[in-house]
């Protein structure tokens, strides 16, 4: 964690020197033109807070001398230390108040330490009043008479000027030392005194001194003190925030009865990232760009994005490859303060604790299975963003978004479309007017070889939102033949693109096994030692990871509180016009998002499949009996009745029933039950999902209810262990023969007789279908028969004049009886096909049969005294009665056993299975997307988004103002 500082704002940048343009114009005409590191306070150059002791050359006298010259001594002072403020302070004391006045300006902002630091200080502080020493100061003719020998003075003028005119550096290095030694006197500490005498020996000495050396020497000795003091004051500084930040993770941990301000700042970048995590769904499923700052960070592949990222989030957490392509899909990372240092997804409840080496490991893992997960087949990278947020004592509140690597060549296994699909998702990220585009150079190569600087130009031409950053600058510092080259990029001279600020980094040895603290120590030790450094190639303010990550974080917020508010009407905007459309178009509905309709049509079909369960048994058993018979009637009368009638008497007549009964149970009958079962249920289900009639019902529901129809049938499995049970029922039903009273031979005559005359209806219309018209229809309806119903029809009535010779006759025809029928007919003139006559005599026989067992019923109908005697000394045998008997009795036995299971057990299944496919679709956005659809729930849909961003924003905006 860093200190801020209060600096004017006509600067570019709010924080340092760091973000201010080499080229841009000075826009304050009261300050000198030429700024060096030193007077421009950054992690490298801050200052104590305690005055330095009194130097020893006092001339021997005690404290309380020396405060009762107080004005000698501070003008005596001046003309020590720094010769450059020498000719000021023969101007006098308007000179003296005007760099007093300069200075104080430029004086940090310790407010946020103000917690630290012991109230008597403050207290100290506040009963001394700096405005009223600066006007006690005495007029220029008062200092004139306490200054040295003027003529002394002027000598050393000369030489000075002299020493100005060899170069503008070194004019920069004495006044940025002497601004950092006038630092060191504190405004409330107590003014120093001294004699006359004491002043003038002082100054012999200081002229003896700079008479013995060469100027170089005397160069060389200010640039190594103005570096060991930067040295010295950024231990100091490291040493109080190591302390400070511990105080601060202390603050951090207490109740609502500690500090409130951290909490204010921590819940601030949470919700400005609940507001850009909303606006990320909706710019994608509404095809709309937001412009709200974000950090962006681009480069090269393999350029050192994501280490600079890890170093400002002061963890590992991200896959590492040795030249493979890590970074697969945008990752928004929102970094914030907190007590411990955490990780969490935004749609996950994991905590990742970065102190602990395998819950880092773990993270990495997960964010790597994400990226993969979110590539489509096919492809090689993917615009779905994953969110990650970052919690740390120390950590710098912002957002950023890391981005795939830029890349000149497709290679083997990249998608053919890889490089234009990473331009065009930096491109979108990129041209938000408002994003910070973090611009991340690869130092260890050649600078002609570098792709992203001419994308970032494209995008910020002017360079008002880029910050550059080079990486890898120890590697640069070891291999480049000329170091300039480095300067050349840092001043913004070698590159064409434009940028705020321009920073030198080092991310580590190139080890993946590295810790964050182990590479701050070696970037420190290197920048402590580089010459880049020490010959001035570079500032300090221009270097270390934590310069540029409060660089960025203070031009961040700075651009969030520019452009947040104008955000705020954009979508105010956008809301009313939303509003205004629902109020015109469905002014009588509620407006019900997609998620809020798909809860109202679940209620709905739940209460319908639970009206299942209210389904009367008797209306259960009609369907299932009536169902049943239609579904095996066909193969009861003619696989089963038909070749046992052909028997000649009824034992044989009975033991073929009783053998086809037999199989057919073993084989068909319970699996043909089981499907009228499923059927039913199926079909009740369908009916009560059609005919529910809610008074909130809705069709934009009919297709949801259709799909969740099919996918519960789809999933609903009968149980199989049902069928053995069915089977062996339905076997004991079709071996009883005994008729116990006269109704239920009466029922068994009326069944008979019911599906006999269905049979014979039938078989006259297949008949009628096969003839043609009769002379009835060819009259009135005036339509004739086609040549096929001619030979048909002639075919019909040779035919049944043999079954009037022949009403005994058997269901087959002999093959000289076909010929006799063919001969007959070529006799007439009509040429006929065998197959065809033995097709016409099948529909004749069935119904000359049917017609028969017509009759043979109505006899019947009187016969139960004779069945009761078992038919002795009786021409009358009603076995096929008896058969259909069994097959009643059957089938009410089967539909009751069906009901049974439908309503005990299968109707429950079907019901769960309902609200498993409807937890699944609720889960499934996709697929409700696809089942509810149409413009009134596309408006409802952006209503509550529009709605949820301006809630945010406004609620972000309050708690922004707050903290300002």
């Amino acid at each position: 964690m860093g200190v801020r500082f209060r600096v004017p704002l006509q600067k570019l940048h709010p924080l340092s020197r760091a973000i201010h343009h080499r080229y841009s114009g000075n826009t304050n005409p009261q300050r000198p033109p030429h700024r060096t590191a030193a007077r421009y306070f950054t992690s490298m150059s801050r200052l104590p807070m305690r005055p330095p002791k009194p130097p020893p050359g006092s001339g021997g006298r005690s404290y309380q001398q020396q405060r009762s010259f107080w004005v000698v001594r501070l003008a005596s002072r001046l003309l020590k230390l720094r010769y450059i403020l020498l000719g000021s302070a023969v101007g006098g004391g308007y000179t003296a108040k005007k760099t007093y006045e300069e200075w104080k300006d430029m004086l940090p902002d310790f407010s946020e330490y103000n917690w630290v630091i012991p109230d008597f200080v403050w207290e100290l502080s506040e009963q001394i009043d700096l405005d009223k020493l600066a006007k006690a100061l005495p007029e220029m003719e008062e200092i004139a008479k306490l200054l040295p020998d003027l003529d002394k003075i002027g000598e050393n003028f000369t030489f000075l000027k002299s020493l100005l005119s060899s170069g503008v550096s070194l004019g920069s290095e004495v006044k940025g030392a002497s601004g950092l030694h006038l630092l060191l006197e504190t405004p409330g500490d107590p003014p120093l005194k001294a004699t006359d005498a004491s002043a003038a020996a002082t100054q012999d000495a200081s002229d003896k001194q700079y008479k013995k050396s060469s100027d170089k020497e005397r160069v060389d000795q200010l640039q190594e003190e103005l570096l060991r003091t930067q040295l010295k004051y950024q231990r100091m500084l490291e040493r109080l925030e190591k302390e400070n930040k511990e105080l601060r993770k202390v603050v951090l941990q207490k109740d609502d009865k500690g500090i409130h301000q951290r909490k204010v700042k921590k819940s601030l970048i949470d919700l400005y990232s609940e507001v850009l995590d909303i606006l990320s769904d909706y710019d994608a499923n509404y095809n709309t760009q937001d412009h709200l700052p974000r950090v962006v960070v681009v480069g090269d592949q393999s350029a050192g994005k994501t280490s600079v990222l890890e170093m400002i989030a002061q963890a590992r957490i991200f896959p590492r490859g040795s030249g493979e392509m890590m970074t697969r899909s945008p990752v928004k990372v929102t970094l914030s303060e907190g007590p411990h240092h955490v990780a969490m997804f935004k749609d996950s409840g994991r905590e990742f604790d970065l102190t602990k080496e395998e819950d880092l490991a773990a993270l990495r893992h997960e964010i790597e299975l994400r990226m993969r997960k979110s590539v489509k087949e096919g492809q090689t990278v993917s615009c779905e963003t994953i969110s990650l947020s970052v919690k740390g004592p120390g950590i710098q509140r912002m957002v950023l978004v890391d981005l795939p690597g830029v890349i000149s060549t497709v290679t083997a296994g990249m998608a053919s479309d890889t490089k234009e699909t990473i331009f065009s998702i930096s491109k979108a990220y990129m041209q938000n007017p408002n994003a910070i585009i973090l611009c991340i150079q690869d130092g260890s190569v050649d600078a002609e070889r570098s792709i992203v600087t001419d994308l970032v130009s494209q995008m910020d031409p002017h360079g008002k939102r880029t910050i550059f950053v080079l990486t890898k600058v120890d590697l640069a510092e070891k291999n480049l033949a000329s170091p300039s080259r480095i300067q050349q990029i840092v001043e913004g001279k070698l590159f064409p693109m434009k940028a705020l600020g321009y920073f030198a980094v080092v991310t580590g040895k190139g080890s993946s096994g590295e810790s964050i603290d182990s590479i701050k120590d070696y970037e420190e030790d290197f920048f402590q030692n580089s010459r880049l450094l020490r010959d001035g190639m570079l500032k300090a303010h221009q270097v270390t990871t934590k310069n540029l990550s409060l660089a960025v974080s203070d031009c961040f917020w700075k651009m969030v509180r520019e452009s947040v508010e104008q955000q705020a009407d954009v979508f105010k905007a956008s809301r009313f016009n939303l509003e205004t459309e629902w109020k015109n178009n469905y002014p009588r509905l509620r407006e019900l998002d997609r998620n809020e309709l798909f809860e109202k049509a679940k209620n709905e079909i739940l209460d319908e499949v639970i009206s299942l369960s209210q389904v009367t048994p008797q209306h259960w058993e009609a369907i299932l009996q009536k169902k049943l018979w239609e579904r095996v009637s066909t193969h009861v009368i003619e696989n089963i009745y038909l070749p046992a009638a052909q028997t000649m008497d009824s034992g044989t007549f009975n033991t073929t029933i009783d053998i086809k009964l037999k199989q057919w149970t073993d084989k068909q009958l319970p699996h043909k039950a089981l499907e009228v079962a499923w059927e039913t249920l199926q079909e009740e289900f369908a009916r009560f999902m059609a005919e529910y009639k809610g008074k909130d019902q809705d069709d934009i529901f009919d297709k949801l209810k259709e799909a969740v129809k099919d996918e519960s049938i789809k999933r609903h499995k009968w149980n199989e262990r049902a069928m053995d049970s069915l089977r062996v029922i339905q076997h004991n039903a079709l071996e009883d023969r005994s008729i116990t009273d006269k109704p239920q031979w009466d029922a068994a005559i009326q069944f008979m007789e019911e599906t006999l005359q269905s049979r014979l209806k039938d078989t006259e219309s297949v008949i009628g279908d096969m003839v043609g018209p009769d002379w009835k229809q060819r009259w009135l309806n005036w339509k004739n028969r086609t040549p096929d119903q001619h030979i048909r029809n002639e075919t019909k009535n040779e035919l049944e004049r043999l079954l009037k010779l022949h009403e005994d006759h058997t269901a087959y025809l002999a093959n000289d009886e076909v010929t006799t029928v063919r001969k007959n007919l070529e006799g007439r003139g009509v040429e006929v096909d065998p197959v065809l006559i033995k097709d016409t005599w099948h529909q004749l026989y069935r119904r000359h049969f049917l017609q028969k067992a017509l009759s043979h019923c109505n006899l019947c109908r009187r016969g139960f005294y004779y069945y009761q005697r078992h038919f002795v000394d009786s021409e009358l045998e009603c076995n096929d009665v008896v058969l259909f008997w069994r097959i009643q009795r059957m089938l009410v036995i089967t539909a009751n056993t069906l009901r049974q299971q439908l309503t005990n057990t299968e109707v429950r299944r079907l019901e769960k299975n309902v609200k498993e496919v409807l937890d699944d679709f609720g889960e499934d956005m996709e697929k409700k997307t696809q089942l509810i659809t149409g413009r009134r729930v596309q408006l409802a849909e952006d209503l509550k988004k529009v709605r949820e961003i301006q809630e945010k924003l406004e609620a972000f905006i309050e708690a922004l103002h707050k903290e300002k």
